[in-house]
């Protein structure tokens, strides 16, 4: 278990937070997810460069981070299953798959955590199942070699309603969803964000691992800011933005920006300021 310790002292900063950026979209087959991050190895390096603890990536992606010579850069959290829930329209077969031995690939790309789905969909019970045999496959090895398990549970609207990949935010349904998570054993949660982040601290009681939050769908600066102040005043460890990186016009002071959220306790201005 030692090991596991290690490198998860590689994702949390000396403030005990981490933040890490989450670039793994074109693992989904979906084309809005693509924005951003066409030429993949120019998004990690801006990323990089702004010196987030962590940036999440898929095996084919993982090389465009370690090819970044130097030791002063992000440590790498794994994706290791694939779905295809995300578009506008559900699909007449759900699935996540899980790929092949998963951790030791890990292993070999110098991850320092693996990321796992958890699905919650509006009556697909069955997509469900198939995330819990994913997380429960994963989760020996990863004890056995010290490989750190994030799980992901995410509520999610119906597609037809939310457009695929959208935060339900009802706190009732992501307050048992992230203790499913605990209790199938994750060492990380990154959880989706509640209707009123004011009530966040409910959801952080429920477990004993440190929570990451979602972005979920894109917001405006000032709006994610805020949430995210406010997450963090509710005992959160960090946050795990994508789009809202990636899509935005600065990706690499919008990171600095929120890097300052997370770590120094910034003011919502205070970052406003640094995005300049």
């Amino acid at each position: 278990m030692y090991i596991k310790k290690v490198r998860l002292n590689r994702l949390f900063n000396k403030s005990g937070n981490c933040f890490d950026v989450a670039v793994d979209h074109g693992f989904f087959n979906e084309y809005s997810f693509l924005q951003g991050i066409e030429d993949i190895n120019e998004a990690v390096k801006t990323i990089a460069t702004a010196s987030p603890d962590a940036i999440q990536l898929t095996i084919g992606q993982a090389v465009a981070l370690q090819d970044i010579p130097g030791k002063d850069k992000p440590s790498l959290v794994l994706r290791t299953d694939v779905a295809n829930c995300y578009g506008k329209k559900k699909p007449d077969f759900l699935y996540s798959v899980l790929i092949e031995d998963a951790v030791e690939q890990a292993l070999v790309l110098d991850a320092s955590c693996v990321v796992v789905n958890l699905l919650q969909l509006p009556g697909e019970p069955e997509l469900h199942k198939q995330c819990v045999d994913n997380i429960n496959k994963l989760k020996p090895v990863c004890d056995r070699y010290g490989m750190p398990l994030m799980i992901e549970p995410l509520v999610m609207q119906a597609n037809e309603v939310g457009g695929g990949y959208m935060v339900d935010g009802n706190i009732e349904k992501i307050i048992p969803l992230v203790r499913q998570s605990v209790e199938l054993g994750a060492d990380i949660i990154k959880a989706d964000p509640c209707d009123d982040p004011t009530e966040y601290h409910k959801v952080v009681r429920v477990s004993r691992v440190p929570i990451l939050v979602r972005g979920g769908g894109k917001a405006s600066e000032k709006k994610i800011f805020t949430r995210t102040f406010e997450l963090m005043r509710q005992g959160v460890k960090g946050i795990v933005y994508g789009r809202n990186i990636i899509q935005h016009p600065k990706p690499k002071e919008i990171t600095k920006a929120f890097m300052a959220i997370v770590h120094q306790g910034a003011s919502v201005q205070k970052a406003m300021e640094i995005l300049g």
